[in-house]
């Protein structure tokens, strides 16, 4: 037994700690971890559960370890139960398939080498079939924050588990967005290697030449800490590849955002649109030069892959299973699973929709040369309710901005941008060209960064100033800021005013001497250009910033905007947005409109 007040979300930096002052041990860690799968037994999470007889030998051995030398010691995981693990039975969420494989996949061996502790085996849309997590006669699997939504699949027990704190990170595959679909919809990191990094030798198959096998967890550290054991070459392994490990340290050379507003669905649509903009706000305050693309690309891309013959992949693997074992495919598995026997799907047809691919990644590796993109995980969500009433369509939805990345060849990384609503997670994904991982973990590192910064903000904001030592409240020395766009209230940019510590003093106008511009960039900003002649007053927002967050305010802000001397209609000057005059050629001209806001009403 042990005093220690265990955190609800476990990470491997505080077990570390904890193991090295000695205040826990590994064997009480899992004690813990099956006391909370019981707890949640009924949200379904587990095909082949945390038990003590069954993790115990692995606990012991870690005795023969050094932690030192042993990367991942006495870190517990989950496995989802379409990847083997030696002695446990493999269902792939199908009972009459099940088998007891011999050894273990190589990605678990590598794991449980390097000191992690395996500890159950979690639950899958059967067959890895599906993004909704409901598609299992081992029961729906419970979404981790509200019960009533869905949790994503088809990694659902993988991710629900480490988000109720019942693992430090958990083994998923992904062929069309099951490594990132439900790390977006239960508050998690979901990380997509390029194809080949991670072995899938041991891996029940998907569609074999699509899948990955992927991990969520709390943090891009954990993941990446699994990914640096998991990554390498593995002779045996005819799908694997040696591609270098990622690097954390390393930006896109630009980022690539939709060039239109993403379709959103589902009873949180207006949420989740909101809470987009507030992400492309936030990625787009990093400085990275923005290109807007269009999506037609990615989404013919996407179609091929339940539209087209490569559905017939995974009927090559699993239609004979199907055929000799009537009734034991859960209903709409099977359903999709026979899709790919129809008799269109000829070699011809392969060919084909061979060729048309290679294209689209030729098309996808020039405008991703060297840049990164950003797209929403989900464009929404469904309650548990809504897919049983329409499991094809829903399912369909989910896998809006996931489906082209393994057809394109691409790497993704998942990562939290705060909540679209209460205990409603949103997330977005960055994608990259194959083996270039440094890129969307750079990419990623920095927006999670700037999230956190401004969601700590905002909660500072909400809070009254506490004085000094003296009891009498202190000030730090400050300026004045005028804005005039995405930074006044109520737009995306605020949070990075109160991130600086801002203050709102007035809503006032400009000296008539300024000239408005709509810039086109994504998202668009207005531009405010001071003119020699003519000009008209620009509402505006004056706001008081302390001085020591000025200066990296200002570095922030990207060209052709920079801060400059803005007069106000009083005579007076304060440092405030200004725009250079050469941006006014390809903009659109909105002086007429005499605010943003009133643009933004148009």
């Amino acid at each position: 037994m042990t005093n220690v007040q265990f955190p609800e979300k476990l990470t491997a930096a505080w077990l570390r700690e904890r193991y090295a002052s000695k205040e826990l041990t590994p064997g009480a860690v899992v004690h813990e971890i099956i006391r909370r799968s019981l707890r949640d037994e009924a949200m379904n999470i587990w095909i082949t559960p945390p038990s003590l007889e069954r993790i115990a030998p692995y606990v012991d051995r870690l005795a023969e370890k050094d932690p030192e030398s042993s990367p991942l010691w006495g870190i517990p995981f989950a496995i989802k139960d379409n990847i083997d693990w030696a002695g446990v039975p493999t269902t792939a969420a199908c009972p009459d398939f099940a088998y007891v494989p011999e050894a273990s996949a190589v990605v678990v061996r590598r794991l449980i080498e390097a000191g992690a502790i395996p500890i159950g085996k979690t639950n899958l849309d059967q067959f890895a079939t599906g993004l909704v997590g409901t598609r299992s006669p081992y029961g729906e699997t419970h979404n981790a924050l509200r019960p009533e939504l869905i949790s994503g699949g088809s990694s659902s027990g993988s991710a629900v588990a480490v988000a109720r704190g019942q693992a430090v990170f958990a083994l998923g595959t992904d062929t069309a967005g099951s490594g990132r679909v439900p790390a977006a919809l239960n508050g998690l990191v979901g990380y997509k290697p390029s194809l080949g990094a991670w072995p899938t030798e041991g891996v029940v198959p998907a569609c074999a030449s699509l899948d990955c096998v992927t991990v969520f967890a709390h943090g891009l550290d954990d993941a990446l800490a699994v990914d640096g054991i998991a990554r390498g070459l593995e002779p045996t392994d005819p799908w694997s590849k040696s591609i270098p490990h990622p690097k954390k340290n390393r930006l896109p050379s630009a980022l690539c955002l939709p060039d239109e507003t993403p379709v959103f669905f589902g009873p949180y649509a207006e949420q989740y649109r909101a809470a987009w903009e507030e992400a492309v706000a936030t990625v787009v305050s990093l400085g990275i030069p923005v290109i807007p693309v269009g999506m037609d690309l990615f989404a013919e891309a996407a179609s091929i892959l339940y539209g087209g013959p490569w559905v017939a992949e995974r009927w090559a693997d699993l239609g004979g299973f199907v055929d000799g074992h009537p009734g034991s495919v859960f209903p709409v598995t099977e359903q999709v699973l026979r899709t790919g026997d129809s008799p269109a799907y000829t070699a011809a047809s392969v060919f084909q929709a061979m060729h048309k691919l290679q294209a689209y990644k030729r098309e996808a590796s020039g405008l991703l040369e060297g840049a990164a993109l950003m797209l929403p995980t989900c464009g929404g969500t469904w309650t548990r309710d809504d897919v049983r009433k329409a499991p094809i369509e829903t399912n369909n939805g989910m896998g809006l901005y996931t489906n082209h990345c393994n057809l394109l060849d691409l790497c993704a990384v998942a990562v939290q941008a705060g909540e679209a609503s209460d205990r409603l997670p949103f997330g977005v994904t960055f994608f990259a060209s194959a083996q270039s991982e440094s890129l969307i973990c750079g990419i990623a590192e920095a927006f999670s960064s700037a999230s956190e910064q401004a969601e700590s903000a905002v909660s500072r904001a909400s809070k009254p100033a506490q004085p000094d030592a003296s009891g009498i409240g202190t000030k730090p020395e400050t300026t004045l800021v005028a804005v005039c766009g995405l930074h006044m209230r109520g737009f995306p940019l605020e949070k990075q005013m109160l991130a600086c510590g801002a203050v709102f003093v007035r809503e006032t106008q400009s000296a008539p001497k300024y000239r408005l511009v709509k810039l086109p960039t994504v998202p668009a900003k207005p531009g405010m250009i001071r003119q020699e002649q003519g000009g008209a007053p620009i509402t505006l927002e004056v706001w008081e910033m302390p001085l020591h967050a000025f200066g990296g305010f200002v570095a922030g802000i990207p060209a052709p905007l920079g801060i400059g001397k803005v007069e106000l209609s009083d005579g007076s000057e304060v440092p405030g947005f200004t725009c250079e005059a050469y941006a006014a050629s390809g903009s659109e001209d909105i002086t007429a409109a005499g605010s943003w806001r009133n643009v933004v009403l148009l």
